[in-house]
């Protein structure tokens, strides 16, 4: 367990000369802001981890709720209040608001010096820590690959995660390192200037994922509309339901291939390079919602791109210029 002792031995005891002499592990005191669905959900994998979560900051009725759950030995207490009586201060906020916190923290002198502050923003490094590096804090930039719920899933699902660690020198690295292993994570270097890039890369590789199989999803309930099969369920626009089913297999044994082979895994009319069939299902689809039909027609450039399809095709999706 990464311990106070470990970040400074000012303070540590001198050894007896006992060969069996085993002081009782130092634990950091830790501090959140704020106990969002990642804050409290790390907050919670560090308590598991026998750190001691004294305090979150929680303004709205959901992250007053997190924290209780999650949290409940910890003080709900003033932004203010956190920073003041943290080892480690973990500042988990959206990204717009990281520059602005901190920036205030630092000029209201709230931070004691040789405090870590370690935020989760996937698009930043160390660099938006300054003003608080300077008055002696140990800058962290620990972000868990991850999406959030802020349901039970989200603990476990953090024993699967790496998360992105950027540090200011070897000795945050080694902090990063250990803190992500005590909270099941997988540590993986990111050097500062290619945060926004990893950033950029995970969003594309989730965010747009879920928008992909929310446009499948409502082009086959469309597809699925009308009389079913004897028993078959009723297609309707509630989540989980025959859409979502048919999707899912297919789906799921994608993205596995995809991650397993790369672009070996492409199959489908674009990689065989059909043209009739693409043009079809732009027609189809462009009858149920144009938005989606332009969706499609990007990606499978992009799928044409990498399979090194037919010329014919790639021209097709290229649209007249």
């Amino acid at each position: 367990m990464l311990t106070s002792r470990s970040v400074s031995s000012d303070n540590a005891p001198e050894s007896s000369g006992s060969t069996d002499f085993d002081p009782a592990p130092a634990r950091l005191t830790v501090g959140i802001v704020s106990a969002g669905r990642v804050g409290s959900a790390l907050g919670a994998a560090l308590e598991r981890a026998g750190h001691v979560v004294f305090g979150v900051s929680a303004i709205s009725d959901a992250s007053v709720r997190r924290a209780k759950t999650r949290l409940p030995d910890s003080e709900i207490l003033p932004v203010e209040a956190v920073a003041a009586r943290s080892e480690l201060l973990l500042l988990a906020v959206p990204d717009a608001e990281l520059a602005g916190l901190v920036r205030g923290l630092a000029s209201a002198g709230l931070v004691r010096p040789g405090t870590i502050v370690a935020h989760t923003s996937g698009a930043n490094g160390v660099a938006v820590l300054a003003p608080l590096a300077a008055t002696g804090a140990l800058p962290l930039a620990i972000h868990p690959a991850m999406t959030f719920t802020g349901h039970d899933e989200d603990l476990a699902r953090l024993g699967n995660a790496c998360f992105g660690v950027t540090a200011a020198d070897d000795i945050g690295y080694a902090i990063a390192q250990s803190l992500v292993i005590e909270m099941g994570g997988e540590p993986v270097r990111v050097q500062e200037a290619n945060r926004p890039l990893y950033h950029a890369a995970l969003a594309h590789g989730s965010n747009h994922l879920v928008t992909v199989i929310v446009d499948a999803v409502a082009a086959l309930r469309e597809a699925l509309s009308g009389e079913g099969l004897l028993g078959q369920q009723v297609v309707d626009d509630q989540p989980n339901g025959l859409a979502e089913r048919l999707l899912a297999p297919l789906a799921s044994a994608a993205l596995d291939n995809a991650l397993r082979r790369g672009k070996a895994a492409l199959t489908g009319p674009v990689a065989r390079g059909d043209a009739q069939a693409v043009a079809a299902h732009l027609k189809a689809l462009g009858a149920v919602d144009p938005r989606v039909a332009e969706s499609y027609r990007a990606l499978s450039l992009r799928t044409a791109q990498w399979a090194g399809t037919d010329p014919a095709l790639i021209e097709l999706l290229e649209g007249p210029r």
